[in-house]
């Protein structure tokens, strides 16, 4: 009985790294704005025997993306040797690609990252009885650490030009040969620890993000993975392109820096309040009460609001009319005032509304006869 459950557990180990490997060649992450360009700069010195070299690339992390500097690996076990990650179009957006460990180099989405890696393949070293070979050509050995080399010239294929993702507008147009699908199928080892903690430091480190160096990392390489400072650190001699900060964040969030959808901002005195100030206020402020008459009855005749006998009158509509004919206001003759009230238009006589003439509005004032009987009381 015991021995089923550890053969149970055993299996159950196999299948979750099996898993864990499968994951790690899988996507890791999709975004839809391509990464910089490769960044220049030189191959430090390899620090050991049996260092393999793992070169740069831009990752991505919430605050954009990051530059993780080349470094000087060792492989998890004899024979093994790096296939590196890469970036490629996939359905709209650029996918990650992670990078492993494998008997032989898989499918890198044809970018050159140098230094053995020309787009396709390996040209840096081979692994012989357990011992790993350097090309002296492409990598920068010292001899007196490192016995094993051989020199080869390598001859690229591929027209160098810094892309650091495949696919899309203006990536590279590679796709995978029969060698690299076969070796896609064959057994992968994922990255290492260092290498992700390489990774972890690279993202904790702002210096890193693209938005900062503008595509020119002062890390951009290292002799052993988490060393970011002293001897043997390189600095990118310059940007693989000139660098053009993202258009993402622009085209992220229309709604919130759109206000357009809201209709309360579409109204005509939240769009135009400065051309109806300078009108008069009491007119601009009046045209939006929906009895247009009583809006009217200032702009013409502003008198007529203090007279009782035109605000009691049936039919107000029809004021504006004897208001707007230019004849009222130059009549010199008042005699028409006397008799408002047997008019059965009284709009027709505005006379008496004239202040011209003040001795007039004392017709209706007789008021000594009616005091000259309190006398002989």
């Amino acid at each position: 009985m015991h021995s089923i459950r550890s053969i149970r557990s055993l299996a159950f180990a196999l299948v979750m790294l099996a898993m864990s490997a499968a994951a790690q060649a899988q996507i890791a992450i999709s975004i839809n704005i391509a990464p910089p360009a490769l960044p220049v700069y030189e191959q430090p010195v390899c620090p050991a025997p049996s260092y393999i070299w793992t070169p740069g690339y831009w990752a991505y992390g919430p605050d954009g993306y990051f530059w993780v500097p080349g470094t000087w690996v060792q492989a998890p076990t004899p024979g093994l040797l790096w296939t590196p990650g890469y970036w490629g179009w996939n359905n709209g957006v650029y996918v990650w690609n992670a990078g492993y460990w494998g008997p032989q180099v898989g499918f890198y989405g044809g970018v050159v990252y140098g230094y053995g890696y020309v787009g396709t393949g390996y040209q840096g070293g081979y692994w012989n009885n357990g011992q790993f070979f350097y090309n002296r050509t492409v990598n920068n050995v010292n001899t007196t650490n490192v016995t094993n080399v051989y020199n080869k010239t390598v001859i690229n294929t591929t027209t160098v030009n810094n892309v650091s993702y495949n696919g899309g507008s203006g990536g590279t147009t590679a796709r995978p040969t029969a060698q690299e699908q076969a070796a896609a199928r064959e057994k992968h080892v994922p990255a290492t620890a260092t290498q992700v903690q390489h990774e972890q430091a690279a993202k904790a480190d702002r210096n890193q993000l693209a938005s900062v160096n503008h595509g020119q990392p002062a890390v951009a390489a290292t002799p052993k993975p988490g060393a970011f400072s002293g001897s043997g650190v390189v600095k990118a001699s310059r940007a693989g392109a000139p660098y053009t900060p993202p258009a993402q964040h622009a085209t992220a969030q229309p709604p919130a820096n759109n206000q357009v959808p809201r209709p309360e901002n579409n109204r005509p005195e939240n769009n135009t309040p400065r051309p109806a100030a300078p009108q008069g206020a009491t007119p601009a402020a009046r045209s939006e009460v929906p009895h247009p008459p009583a809006a009217s009855q200032p702009e013409t005749a502003p008198r007529m609001e203090n007279q009782p006998r035109g605000q009691n009158m049936p039919h107000p509509e029809t004021e504006p009319r004897p208001e707007n004919t230019p004849h009222p206001e130059n009549t010199p003759h008042p005699q028409a005032a006397p008799h408002p009230e047997s008019a059965p238009h009284p709009q027709a006589t505005p006379s008496p509304k004239i202040e011209p003439h003040p001795e007039q509005a004392h017709p209706e004032e007789p008021p000594h006869p009616e005091k000259e009987p309190e006398r002989p009381q």
